[in-house]
């Protein structure tokens, strides 16, 4: 009892001093609301009952069974009467005593309180009060897995065990999404080395931190390269010092705003990068290299895609050419809980309070999460034979079927726990609001360019034949494009890609007649 006691005094005065601290309180009493009649709620009004520069003039609590109730002589209102109360009784500051909601509820809240102009402040409770419990983030984390329509992809590997044992790996990329999980993935092969190469100094010093500290690597040598794949000599000098026998090429600039943004810097990386790697790989007979791609290189309407596609256009040609390595190609769609993808954007604004941005009600993409993409890396990787195929081999995905991104959107706010703002449910927490296509954006994404595919031994992985360039229609893209890079020609370097990527040149039509037109 005597225990009970001491702390209910000290929950009293911490919570007494913390609002003392909040509040700035002149010599005029200010009226404030208490938003949540719970527990936290009714303690708050014990606490600044009676304090000379407080007045608490109500609660207000989103629960019928609370609402009508009578709580230290002060009523609790539902969230409907908040804007009387506040006219009424001259109103500048709410405070929120519902802890136990989830942030993003609570964010979704305080976002539609300040808009009308209210001062909010948000407390925790009373165990985080008095130290009994840590201050964490209670929104629930978002398994990406569970918004894909179809059942996820899980043992896609057994046939690549050859392909890495034992064996000098490197990845370009190394510390993005995909080319991170590659890392991880192959540790369960116990390759000899793997090669992390990345241009980003962070990136790098954390893939390897991560890697480098795990038990299950304690038999494999991780080599961290700083530096660009544009950058020849320093990419053939790693191949040839480290032995390679299979280059997964991951580095690439994939976000579609910023590409299309900076076209010069997305073809120069995309495309050129993707030439000087493979070209080491044929030079230095790398046993296999496996490029990874995207949907959005099937017909573009963008620079990334395009960029992407050429990208394709140039293994293929090298495939041509090649007796002693192995090249490949693996396109999927969308990955989701990557960086720039729409779950981890959805996330921060939901936990913000919203709203959701979207670009349009009818968009939608392909989807698989990081964990497929680089298992179906792999495997396709280790698929390839020695065939002497004229165009290289290109590996799809059967990725079921496209998702609709306000479907996800929507599932993604009753996963957090909130409700959606709509005009069947004005009163609701997160809205949505469509902001328009982006410059470049498909409203639906294609992972073919051809009909028809082949099955492979997987029943999951398909096997695509398309149309590639000739060997001299490449040189001739290749030697334009260095040319327009080297004089910042944009324009240049669009007419290359109109010429050479199929369906980009429609896009670019559609531009000009909107410019016209606007």
């Amino acid at each position: 009892m005597l225990t009970f006691v001491i702390s209910m005094v000290l929950i009293r005065f911490t919570m007494l001093h913390l609002l003392l601290a909040f509040l700035s309180v002149g010599h005029a009493r200010r009226n404030v609301l208490i938003y949540g009649a719970g527990t936290t709620g009714s303690q708050l009004a014990t606490a600044l009952r009676g304090h000379d520069g407080i007045r608490v003039v109500g609660l207000i609590d989103d629960s019928p069974a609370l609402q009508g109730m009578s709580i230290l002589g002060l009523s609790v209102h539902g969230p409907e009467k908040l804007d009387a109360l506040v006219r009424k009784h001259d109103v500048d500051r709410i405070l929120l005593a519902m802890p136990s909601a989830s942030q993003a509820r609570q964010a979704a809240i305080a976002r539609k309180l300040m808009e009308r102009g209210l001062d909010v402040h948000s407390l925790p409770s009373f165990a985080q009060l008095v130290g009994t419990e840590t201050l964490a983030d209670t929104l629930v984390p978002v398994t990406p897995g569970k918004f894909l329509n179809r059942p996820a992809v899980i043992d896609l590997h057994p046939e690549a065990e050859s392909a890495y044992r034992g064996k000098s790996i490197l990845v370009t990329g190394a510390g993005g999404s995909v080319g991170s999980e590659l890392c991880r993935q192959l540790l369960q092969y116990q390759p000899r080395k793997i090669v992390m190469f990345e241009v980003s100094e962070h990136a790098l010093y954390q893939i390897d931190k991560e890697l480098s500290g795990l038990p299950e690597a304690a038999t494999i040598e991780f080599v961290p390269v700083l530096g660009s794949v544009t950058e020849y000599r320093l990419v053939r000098a790693v191949c040839s010092q480290h032995q390679i026998d299979v280059i997964l090429h991951a580095a690439a600039y994939k976000h579609v705003p910023l590409v299309e943004a900076n076209p010069l810097s997305g073809i120069v990386n995309n495309v050129l990068g993707t030439r000087t790697v493979a070209e080491a790989a044929l030079y230095l007979e790398v046993k296999r290299f496996i490029l990874i791609s995207t949907d959005k290189a099937v017909r573009p309407t963008n620079v990334m895609g395009a960029s992407k596609r050429l990208a394709e256009l140039v293994v293929q040609d090298l495939a041509q050419k090649s007796e002693n390595t192995d090249f490949s190609i693996v396109r999927f769609g969308n990955v989701l809980g990557s960086s720039g993808s729409v779950v981890p954007l959805f996330r921060e604004q939901i936990a913000r309070g919203g709203p959701i941005t979207l670009t349009h009600e009818d968009v939608t993409r392909y989807f698989m999460t990081i964990s497929e993409a680089a298992r179906l890396v792999l495997i396709a990787g280790g698929m390839s034979d020695n065939r002497r195929d004229v165009s290289g081999d290109l590996f799809v995905l059967d990725m079921g079927q496209p998702i609709k991104i306000r479907d996800l959107a929507e599932r993604m706010i009753s996963a957090a726990g909130c409700t959606l703002k709509s005009e069947d449910n004005p009163n609701g927490e997160i809205e949505i609001v469509v902001t328009g296509l982006r410059p470049g954006e498909k409203l639906h994404e294609e992972l073919l360019i051809e009909p028809g595919m082949l099955i492979t031994p997987h029943e999951k992985i398909l096997r695509a034949r398309e149309r590639s360039l000739t060997s001299l229609e490449v040189s001739s893209a290749l030697r334009e494009l260095r040319s327009a890079v080297a004089t910042g020609n944009t324009e240049a370097a669009f007419e290359v890609m109109e010429t050479y990527v199929e369906g980009y040149a429609e896009r670019r039509v559609k531009q000009v007649k909107q410019a016209a037109q606007g």
